[in-house]
Parts: structure tokens; C-alpha cells; sequence
């Protein structure tokens, strides 16, 4: 069965078909076969769009509600882009809106940065406006005479280190905490990044995180090339870290290849589709840690009133190489909404007309988080080997998995244009939004539901103090639980859930809350709760969930 992959103009050129294989999968070859030698995807400045004058962005206040993806071609007076010239300015003005209403903003390169680099090490050495903050990389060297090209792995968890190198990339191991620490409250940020910037900088860490990534390609462009390649670099993570990777890859426009893996809430999944689908909840994410800028807090209730979404910031990578690695498995992780994400910025992909330079990829049989899976070891060389070796000619693949498929047919109202190659127009008239739906709809949805909803389990009624209700996401050997704590009659000052696991379970982390073995406690920003309010705090585990339960208690 073959069906659309969007609502656009140019539908016809790019399709998904639904394999009939048991792994009822999306397998779809996007933008027609890729040139026989690489092109140059990546740009030799951090960002192209810097010198564009952008207009006064909106204030948060005044933002319209909308539960549609925002169209990535449209400009604030409501014009659309007409040409591939145009892009670079419509890509800085989609920049800054995500700096301002998502991550916080991303500094440009300090006054001075300097460092080494060596066949085990980076340094890094920063200063600007009197303040001075340092950190290092570990750096491995795959088999052959470089200099070679490398990618960033997120603090060794991320794509395969063994399939990187094999591919003929050294691994940069890159230690994030170095530069924005996780565990403390956003009034007192601390790291590399925050020494220059200030402890109390608006900036999440996902952006300060990026920060360190572009810095570390400073490093590299000026230590000569005679080790590693200062235009071949990548960069991947998983989980929290594929958060990072994600953020790193959208706004250093240096970086020819990025891949983040299983990123959840805060990384790919369009935060507008996170509701709905159970994953882990936006103020949960922003609770968790401070990943995202601060200005995202007004935003963690009613995602629909940002002015952009994540399928935008893919839009960002465009038209470098994006490998988008993902695990349906686990609805806690957004899959679908993810999906969803990468099927709206291939259109961005489509109209610049590098559609062979995206992937998404979710068919795998392995529900265990963040595992190395024989399935991506082929689709990481091969991207490895196109953006960063320069040999391969591999063209974009989405196989996405019917556990956790996302139409976006659902969610966007515009139409991709054709951009041309002429020059650039400062003013159009504004395109009429199309009314008529696309003429293709997919003769068949799928039927497979994912193995493991999550479910609900009340486990204390209302009208003491407060309640605790458990939602877990459970896969073969683990599991997510958030905990939703819902004060009483009187409102909170403080609050302890105290858990009861089945046994053979056990806790491997927690997330927005102190623990102390299976009790759960408020940490400095989340103890205060008004009578009937809620706040949630999450964990990880080994084992079964099912029988678990938790008690909440003031104090």
C-alpha cells in the first residue's frame, strides 16, 4: 500500500510505503537516488543567517493559540518564501523564535577561544568579558592515516562507537556536564557555559550543551587539519543526550551529520503531540532538569501557543545530513510525535531539494532503551560514509514503525512550496491556506497498536493530604513510571510518595524528585502545590511494574 507522505504540492515525488512484512514498518526512499559523491552539506560558519535582519519577534503574551504545526515557510507579516535564497532568512527568523521561546539563546563564538587537539584529547579554553572557563574531550582514532573526520558522541551514549569508527570517523567523547551541569535549580546554573554566561542565564542546558559542541569545532578548524577534518563533523546521543545532539546539530550549521537517538520529551517529538500521546509530560520534562530555556516554562500547559515546534528545528539541520533514530516501544518516549516531527521537516528538506539527506528510523524488534542495535549499525555507516567520509551515496530512508506511526496529514493545514533557484524576495503577497484535503489518503491505518500503553494506576484516593497516581510505560526487562502528586483539600509545602516495586524491580534512576530508595521526595522547586494542583516527578527501572504502587504523604 503506498500512501502520502504530507499534504503538500509536491506529494506525488515522495511516498510512504507500508511494508507487508511482519514488522508492519513505514519504509520510504526519500528525494529520488542521492548524488554519486557527497556534496559540501556543511557550511563553513557556525550560522549562515547572522547578518539577516529579522523583525521584532512577538512577546509571549501575545502569541495566538493553535493546535496545528506552525508552516515552516511562512514569514511573521504572513508571506510565504519563494525561493531557495529565501531560506537563509527564514531560517534565522525560525533561529530565533526557538531561542526565545524553547532553549534560550545560543552566544555567538566568545572573544577568544583556544585549545589543542591530539590523537586522545581536546582542549578548550574560553574567556569573554573577563571570564575565563576550560574543558576537555576524550578522542579516538578509527584504524588508517587521518586526518580524519569525527563525531561528537554525548558522553559516550549514543550511536555505536564501534560502527563510528569502523566507518572511518574518530569518536570525540564529549562530557556535556563539563558545560552545563544537570541538578541545579535554574536561579543556579553552573558548567563552562554558565561561568561566562552567568548562573542565572536564561539558556537551558540542551542549548549550553551546543554551545560546547560549536566550540569544540573551533578548536578543530584552527588546530591545522593534520588530525581531524575541521568540515566533517558529527555528533549523536541518546536519550537526554540525544536531547543535546538534536539541539547541537540544528544550530551549528559546521556539523555535516547529526543523529540523535530515542531523545523523548525536550529532543524531537513535536511538543504539540506530547499530550496526547502519553509521553513523558512537558513539565515533567522542563521540571526534570533544566534543559530548556526558562522562557518554556509559560509553555509546559499550552504547547499550542508557541509560535514553532520541533519539526521546525529539523527544518534547521536542512539540507545537512539528519539521522533520526528512534524507539517505538516506549510511549513514554514520544515516538510517534517524533515521527510526526520528521515528516514535517523533510518538507523543509523537499523544498530546498535535499530530500535524500533525511532519515528516520524506528523499525526495530529491541524495545530496551538506548541499546546498540544491529539494525542501525548499516544506516549509521552509510550516513557516516555520505556526510562526513564523503564516499558513500546512500539516499534517505524513513522506516518508521506502525507501534508508534504519526500521519502529518493530522497536524499541518500548509502546503510544501516549490522553491525555486532564483534570488531572494523581501515581500509576496500572502498564499491562501488551502482548504482542500490531500487528494492521496492512506487506504489503510494501522491496526498494531503499541505492545505497551501507558496505564493508569491509582494507587491512593483523593482527600487526604494528597494523592499519588502512577503512569508506567513497561518493555521487556524496564520501565518508565511518572508520578503524578496531587495535593488535597490544603495546599503543600513539601511531599513524600513512597513506592512499593514487585519484586525482582528495582530503581535505576529518578527524575524532578530526591530519592532515597524507593522514597520519593520534592526537590527545592517543586514542594510547593495548591490545594487540587498537581506536579509529577518520574523514575526508571529493571524488571515489572505490574502490581506497583505508591502512597503519598505531606511533609
Amino acid at each position: 500500500m503506498t500512501t502520502t507522505r504530507r499534504p503538500a504540492a509536491r506529494s506525488a515525488l515522495v511516498a510512504l510505503t507500508v511494508a507487508a512484512l511482519a514488522t508492519a514498518t513505514v519504509l520510504t526512499d526519500v528525494g529520488g537516488a542521492a548524488p554519486a559523491q557527497a556534496a559540501p552539506f556543511a557550511a563553513a560558519v557556525e550560522n549562515e543567517g547572522a547578518d539577516c535582519a529579522v523583525p521584532a519577534l512577538p512577546d509571549a503574551g501575545a502569541l495566538p493559540t493553535n493546535a496545528q504545526l506552525p508552516d515552516p515557510f511562512r514569514r511573521l507579516d504572513g508571506t510565504r518564501i519563494a525561493t531557495k535564497a529565501d531560506w537563509r532568512c527564514q531560517r534565522e527568523l525560525t533561529r530565533r523564535l526557538a531561542e526565545k521561546f524553547v532553549y534560550g539563546e545560543k552566544p555567538g563564538r566568545p572573544a577568544s577561544v583556544t585549545g589543542t587537539v591530539s590523537s586522545t584529547s581536546i582542549t578548550v579554553n574560553t574567556s569573554h568579558q573577563g571570564r575565563s572557563s576550560s574543558f576537555s574531550a576524550k578522542v579516538e582514532l578509527p584504524s588508517g592515516t587521518g586526518p580524519f573526520p569525527a563525531v561528537i558522541v554525548y558522553g559516550g551514549f549514543g550511536a555505536d562507537t564501534a560502527a563510528i569508527k569502523a566507518a572511518g570517523a574518530a569518536v570525540i567523547s564529549y562530557d556535556p556536564y563539563l558545560v552545563g551541569k544537570e541538578g541545579t535549580g535554574r536561579s543556579n546554573k553552573q558548567g563552562a557555559f554558565y561561568t561566562l554566561y552567568g548562573a542565572q542565564s536564561q539558556t537551558g542546558l540542551l542549548m549550553a550543551w551546543a554551545w560546547g559542541v560549536s566550540r569544540i569545532i573551533d578548536v578543530i578548524g584552527q588546530s591545522g587539519g593534520s588530525i581531524l577534518k575541521a568540515d566533517a563533523t558529527g555528533v549523536t546521543g541518546c536519550s537526554r543526550f540525544g536531547k543535546g545532539a538534536f539541539v547541537a546539530g540544528a544550530f551549528d550549521q559546521r556539523i555535516g551529520l547529526t543523529m540523535p537517538i530515542e531523545s523523548g520529551s525536550a529532543g524531537v517529538p513535536i511538543f504539540r503531540g506530547i499530550p496526547g500521546e502519553g509521553a513523558q509530560s512537558l513539565s515533567s520534562a522542563y521540571g526534570e532538569q533544566p534543559w530548556l530555556g526558562d522562557a518554556f516554562g509559560t509553555f509546559t500547559s499550552s504547547p499550542t501557543r508557541l509560535p514553532v515546534d520541533t519539526h521546525q528545528v529539523v527544518g534547521l539541520v536542512a539540507p545537512r545530513g539528519l539521522l533520526v533514530l528512534d524507539n517505538p516501544h516506549i510511549a513514554n518516549l514520544g515516538p510517534r510525535s517524533a515521527s510526526v516531527a520528521a515528516l514535517g521537516g523533510a518538507e523543509v528538506y523537499e523544498a530546498l531539494g535535499a530530500g535524500a539527506n533525511i532519515s528516520y528510523w524506528s523499525d526495530v524488534q529491541d524495545g530496551s532503551h538506548c541499546a546498540n542495535r544491529s539494525e542501525w549499525r548499516t544506516p549509521i555507516q552509510q550516513n557516516i560514509q555520505k556526510f562526513l567520509v564523503g564516499t558513500g551515496s546512500a539516499s534517505g530512508t524513513f522506516r518508521i514503525s506502525s507501534r508508534a506511526q504519526g500521519r502529518l496529514a493530522d497536524w499541518a493545514s500548509w502546503t510544501t512550496p516549490t522553491l525555486t533557484d532564483g534570488p531572494g524576495t523581501p515581500t509576496q503577497q500572502p498564499t491562501q491556506q488551502p482548504t482542500q484535503q490531500p487528494t492521496q489518503q492512506p487506504t489503510q491505518q494501522p491496526t498494531q497498536q503499541p505492545t505497551q500503553q501507558p496505564t493508569q494506576q491509582p494507587t491512593q484516593q483523593p482527600g487526604g493530604a494528597c494523592a499519588a497516581t502512577v503512569s508506567v510505560n513497561q518493555w521487556n526487562g524496564g520501565f518508565v513510571a511518572t508520578v503524578r502528586v496531587t495535593a488535597g483539600s490544603a495546599p503543600l509545602s513539601r511531599w513524600t510518595v513512597d513506592v512499593v516495586l514487585p519484586a525482582g524491580a528495582g530503581v535505576t534512576n529518578a527524575w524532578n524528585a530526591a530519592r532515597s530508595g524507593t522514597r520519593f521526595s520534592n526537590v527545592a522547586w517543586n514542594g510547593s502545590v495548591g490545594a487540587g494542583r498537581t506536579t509529577e516527578f518520574g523514575f526508571q527501572g529493571t524488571g515489572s511494574a505490574s502490581g506497583l504502587t505508591a502512597t503519598c504523604s505531606a511533609g
